[in-house]
């Protein structure tokens, strides 16, 4: 299975952000374009068997690896901050329980919370099993972005939508984020996020092609820490995609 990705920011009409994502043998590698379509400027290995994500920085050649249970760690410690937080955005987003405000119909889902709001539409997957397996990848990616580019709303009530959309045996088709103008986190960022995600069942012969590279770039880049490789961080993974 591959998931093709692309961001768009206040309502444009040209991608900000390109991502694919491929599944094979157990394994997921996500790629994030750079500057030059079709090169990666980061892929993250994602490998359930081993518990663990490397992450690799294909312009600077280096990669850390991140075991599933400092991920686990960090997921605690984030949802213990944000319940006490004075900002209402926060403290709500810290969980656990988003049943109110939440409005799920046959192949859509909308979330709504103080200043904003989740809208999603799904399609369904090829397979239960597929669900699962793409629901356990966008909550690691979602967990990866908050240690590695921490801000913004904590991952909670993604990861809440996530599990519901692979409760009905979906993945993701759409994913829109808005938050009011009014809300300190944005810092000035837009107040508008989606992403479109388009499913193939099956792998085409660039993609094994893609994974024969990556696997190369695994095997040269540099091994180093994750503070060494998240500063000075030379791309962001993008949350909304996942």
């Amino acid at each position: 299975m591959r998931v093709e990705s692309e961001i768009f920011v206040d309502r444009g009409t040209t991608p900000v952000a390109r991502s694919l994502t491929i599944f094979r043998d157990g394994l997921a590698w996500d790629f994030l374009d750079g500057p030059t379509s079709g090169e990666a400027a980061e892929i993250a290995l994602h490998d359930p068997a081993r518990e663990r994500v490397v992450v690799i920085d294909a312009i600077r050649n280096v990669k850390t690896e991140i075991d599933n249970q400092r991920l686990e760690r960090l997921s605690v410690s984030l949802a213990t901050w944000a319940r006490r937080s004075d900002d209402r955005l926060v403290r709500w987003a810290g969980g656990p329980d988003f049943d109110e405000g939440c409005d799920e119909k046959a192949r859509s889902l909308e979330l709504s919370g103080p200043r904003v709001r989740y809208d999603v539409s799904f399609a369904e997957a090829p397979t239960p099993a597929a669900a699962e397996l793409y629901r356990r990848f966008a909550d690691t990616a979602l967990l990866l972005k908050a240690l590695l580019h921490p801000g913004g709303i904590p991952p909670f009530p993604r990861l809440a939508i996530n599990k519901r959309i692979a409760a009905a045996g979906g993945i993701p088709e759409s994913v829109g984020l808005e938050i009011d103008a009014r809300n300190a986190l944005l810092g000035g960022r837009p107040q508008v996020l989606r992403s479109v995600h388009k499913m193939h069942p099956r792998l085409l012969a660039t993609d094994l092609e893609r994974i024969e590279d990556a696997e190369a770039r695994v095997a040269v880049a540099e091994a180093v820490d994750i503070a060494t490789y998240a500063e000075p961080a030379t791309t962001a993974p993008v949350t909304v995609a996942k």
